[in-house]
């Protein structure tokens, strides 16, 4: 009799001799689970009622049995020994044996792990982590019921714990960055476990980074006092004291950030060891030219390994980059035809490196020295991943030496070798030998030399290529009961890869696939990859196969869970599974936790299947079904990011989304993550809603990107998606629309100092909004406006438009804007040296900002009453103001304001007579914007030394 596991270590898992097993409905999973739970003890008949039933109905004992029943036959028919479950007087008893649940082994290793701990704790880490493995997703995933809420909680503290007994060993052994990298993101999705806080602010102290270990701490505090209302724990607290007089601290990098962005290495990577010897040569023969910077350009067709050989290579010689490794995919052949702009990936690199979130630079040449500034002085491996050519990559490259630039293409980018002296390394498609590397590395070697002929006729198939050999495995690989023999079978016959004399792909092969693997050359690899793609399609459930199709209709560059849910029209729960079908098929990757990506071949792929077998009122529904998650989800996001931003214009549709909940955690913080994350699929759906005719559905995504992008610097993206936004409130004739889209594009013209194209989509929204009876958007223009004068220095001007900002907000009753067209005139007020009129006016701005809760509102007339007062020679109470305006600024995590207020409040203290509190405060300044590498540090620096 074959071998049964189970596994609840995340959705439920059947396997018997290494097969999976279908179950029969969420009933039969609910009374499977139940006997679970309970492993080797009795589970009554009334127990099991109560498990899988909210309401049992009156045949519920009998139904119970026919469950256990057909349980017991799937099992049989499947191989399973007999007397896996059986019966007994009160009930039913389940004995999965000592290996045959994945729960039982979890806490075999860990019971293990804290044995030896003291001993030998490097051994007990590896089996912690071994136990650790084993976790595939919640406990129980999917699988409903009160009961089973319970267990999963009690589980999910089991996994915890040992998830901090093994950091805990792993900071005892000194692999501090690597646990600051982990720590992080538990951190994140247990904000209030301060066990995890502690464990992150060793391993920040550890690593060197003492000011982020206090702010770790202070970050926890904020969200207690603010959510719970309460204080961190003793412990915690004396380990804050004790980092606070910390006198020895570790060397790091001047921002205190050591990014770590490299993807995880592809499993089973085989071959290129030449490949990898040239590598490894280059980098040792960088030390003979200190003054220059390294760059390596690995070029090949598509699917050829590119990126599995520079992540894996990447991850090899990552120590020598003491200061860390950045990665980006610059999509340069992505399906949409939008590769990734310079700007934007150095905005990713930024905020790897701590760069500041806000006032960002306004051009591209400007982002570029503010990027090589970053990198000055720095050791780090820069992976310029999927690049369309040496355009897309010379901004990219460092200003100073220290660094090696790996960079991946289609294209051969002779330019980048001819000027830059990037060096090249082509790959071609992998060798017989190492073909079957790859495949006894997936597979295993015997299961492959027991078939050297299917082998053999498997990787002919392929083309060698890695990508098409990967999916052939995966399929393999879920089917280990299939003879290779049996999958080589199904693969139709195709005419052979043709080569040149040197042995190269023939070559005329066209490497930039933009529209369809056409591109490749009929008799080429592309005949084959298609061949293969369409295969393992075909091997799909009837489910996963629908919703690989449908993703080719999203924008991409990637999505998450409960996007891929909206598209399909499926709960979450039924889409989890199908998700993980396809990255188990080899079909989707799951690149970072929660978010999924194809690779471009694949994305084209499921786009030729999707317009070749969905019909156009599917693709239709679906894509709006896509819009509507993006839109409910954005708007959440925007209010949430902005409560006191006017409420957002009626959606396109009556009900929210199904699931439309589960995107993020409903707070700033998790709004903040979410558009992070979404940021570029969220910009490609306003083109792509544009393009389909989905009017309303774009100028409203464009509305909810608006004050992100405006935050982040987003500048140029923000111009664009507020173009096409305007293009498609146009087309479908909607006034409102148009409105709030000329009102942003005022505002982002405002930002690049485009003052006349400003003053043009401000004077556009205001007929609009007059011709529309709407007072309220009227008086947010003439408060844009005011903020653009304000920029020129036209402090009248401005002053002007804020008085009328103000009079149609009293009309309205409309006091969040009352309280910031206060404020706004009482700074103009102050600047025309009207300091009375200015302290008036910001006074009425503050308490209407305290009515209101606004906390940042209220920093903002605090600074101005401070900066008042100033004017006024008024220095002790200017102090004050600006002390409570710093305090307001740190609570609302505004880092950047806090600097630019103290800076202010130590020139106030410099005019009081107060030379060493004011150098204090400017040093307390200058920490502040160093570690947000920020120009206003210089300024900083001439107080302290003038």
């Amino acid at each position: 009799m074959a071998t049964a596991w189970f596994g609840m270590l995340g959705p439920m898992d059947v396997r018997v001799a290494g097969r999976p097993l279908a179950l029969h409905g969420p009933r039969q999973e609910r009374t499977l689970a139940a006997l679970l739970l309970d492993a080797d003890r009795v589970v009554t008949v009334d127990q099991l009622v109560d498990v899988v039933w909210e309401e049992p109905p009156a045949s519920a004992r009998r139904q119970i049995q026919d469950l256990v029943t057909r349980l017991r036959r799937t099992l049989a028919d499947a191989g399973a020994a007999p007397g896996l479950i059986t019966t007994q007087r009160a009930g039913y008893l389940l004995r999965p044996g000592e290996r045959g649940l994945d729960a039982r082994a979890f806490e075999s290793l860990t019971a293990a792990a804290r044995q030896t701990a003291r001993a030998d704790p490097a051994g007990a880490v590896a089996g912690y982590r071994e136990a650790l493995s084993l976790w595939r997703g919640p406990f129980l995933a999917g699988v409903r019921g009160r009961a089973f809420e319970g267990a999963a909680r009690i589980w999910q503290e089991r996994r915890l714990a040992a998830v901090e007994e093994c950091l805990a060993l792993e900071l005892s052994l000194g692999r501090h960055h690597e646990v600051t990298a982990e720590a992080l993101a538990l951190v994140v999705q247990h904000p209030y476990r301060e066990s995890l806080v502690e464990l992150l602010m060793r391993a920040l102290h550890g690593a060197g980074r003492l000011a982020d270990a206090l702010d770790a701490y202070r970050a926890l505090r904020r969200r207690l006092a603010d959510e719970l209302g309460l204080d961190p724990g003793a412990g915690l607290r004396r380990l804050h004291d004790t980092l606070l007089r910390s006198q020895t601290v570790p060397a790091a990098p001047a921002s205190g950030h050591v990014a770590a962005m490299l993807p995880p290495g592809v499993y089973g990577f085989a071959g290129r060891a030449a490949e990898l010897a040239r590598l490894d040569a280059l980098l040792a023969a960088a030390g003979e030219q200190p003054a220059a910077v390294v760059v390596a350009a690995v070029t090949g067709t598509a699917g050829v390994g590119k990126t599995a050989l520079a992540v894996h290579w990447a991850h090899r010689v990552r120590d020598r980059f003491p200061d860390g490794q950045l990665y980006v995919n610059l999509r340069g052949f992505d399906q949409s035809g939008r590769p990734m702009t310079p700007v934007e990936a150095m905005r990713v690199f930024g905020d790897a490196l701590g760069a500041p979130a806000n006032r960002v630079p306004a051009t591209p040449e400007a982002w570029t020295g503010l990027y090589r500034s970053l990198l000055a002085g720095r050791r780090m491996l820069i992976v310029l991943d999927n690049a369309r050519d040496a355009e897309q990559v010379r901004p990219l490259l460092p200003g100073a030496p220290g660094c090696l630039v790996l960079v991946t293409s289609r294209d051969q980018l002779p330019g980048l070798v001819a000027a830059e002296g990037a060096h090249p390394l082509r790959l071609d498609p992998l060798s017989v030998p190492e073909a079957r590397e790859l495949l006894a590395r997936r597979l295993g070697g015997e299961r492959v030399a027991a078939e050297p002929d299917a082998t053999a006729e498997i990787i002919d198939r392929c083309a060698r290529l890695p990508l098409a050999l990967a999916v052939i495995a995966a399929r393999a690989a879920t089917h280990p009961g299939f003879p290779l023999a049996a999958i080589a079978g199904e693969l139709p016959a195709v005419h052979a890869v043709r080569t040149d004399q040197d042995g190269d792909l023939n070559a005329n092969l066209n490497a930039n696939l933009n529209a369809n693997l056409d591109a490749f050359d009929a008799d080429g690899p592309g005949t084959q990859v298609r061949l293969v793609f369409s295969w393992s399609h075909q091997g799909l459930s009837g489910g996963a196969g629908r919703l690989f199709r449908l993703l080719g209709l999203h924008p991409g560059p990637d999505l998450s869970l409960p996007a891929a849910a909206g598209l399909a029209g499926l709960p979450v729960a039924r889409a989890r599974p199908l998700l993980g079908e396809l990255c188990r098929a080899h079909l989707l990757s799951q690149h970072v936790p929660g978010r999924y990506s194809f690779h471009d071949l694949l994305r084209v792929h499921a786009v030729e299947l999707v317009q070749e077998l969905t019909p156009e009122a599917e693709r239709r529904a679906a894509t709006r079904r896509l819009l509507d998650h993006y839109l409910h989800s954005a708007r959440t996001a925007a209010t949430l990011l902005n409560p006191h931003r006017d409420p957002p214009p009626a959606t396109p549709y009556e009900e929210p989304p199904p699931d439309a909940g589960t995107a993020f955690e409903e707070s700033a913080g998790g709004a903040l993550d979410w558009f992070t994350a979404e940021c570029a699929v969220l910009v490609a759906a306003v083109a792509r809603a544009a393009a389909l005719g989905f009017d309303t559905h774009a100028w409203q995504l464009a509305w909810t990107l608006a004050d992100f992008l405006d935050r982040r610097g987003m500048r140029h993206e923000h111009l664009a998606v507020q173009t096409a936004a305007l293009a498609a409130a146009r087309r479908g004739g909607d006034r409102l629309g148009q409105a709030c889209v000329h009102g942003n594009l005022g505002w982002a013209n405002t930002a690049i100092d485009r003052f006349e194209d400003a003053r043009t989509h401000f004077r556009l929204a205001l007929d609009l909004y007059d011709e529309l009876g709407d007072p309220t958007g009227q008086a947010r223009v003439h408060g844009n406006l005011s903020t653009m004068y304000s920029r020129q220095g036209r402090h009248q001007d401005g002053l002007d438009h804020a008085a009328q900002a103000l009079t149609l907000y009293r009309a309205a009753g409309h006091l969040t804007g009352q309280a910031r067209a206060l404020n706004a005139a009482g700074w103009f007020h102050a600047q025309l040296g009207d300091q009375e009129q200015a302290l008036d006016h910001c006074r009425q701005a503050l308490d209407l900002h305290r009515r209101l809760g606004d906390v940042l509102g209220q920093a903002n007339a605090c600074d101005s009453l401070g900066y008042a007062c100033h004017r006024l020679a008024r220095h002790e109470e200017a102090a004050s103001w600006y002390g409570r305006a710093v305090e307001l600024f740190r609570e609302a995590g505004d880092r950047y304001h806090e600097a630019d207020t103290l800076i202010r409040l130590g020139d106030t203290l410099h005019a009081s007579a107060l030379p060493d509190a004011a150098a204090d405060t400017w040093r307390q300044a200058l920490t502040l914007l160093e570690d947000l590498a920020h120009p206003s540090a210089a300024q900083v620096r001439t107080r302290l030394t003038g």
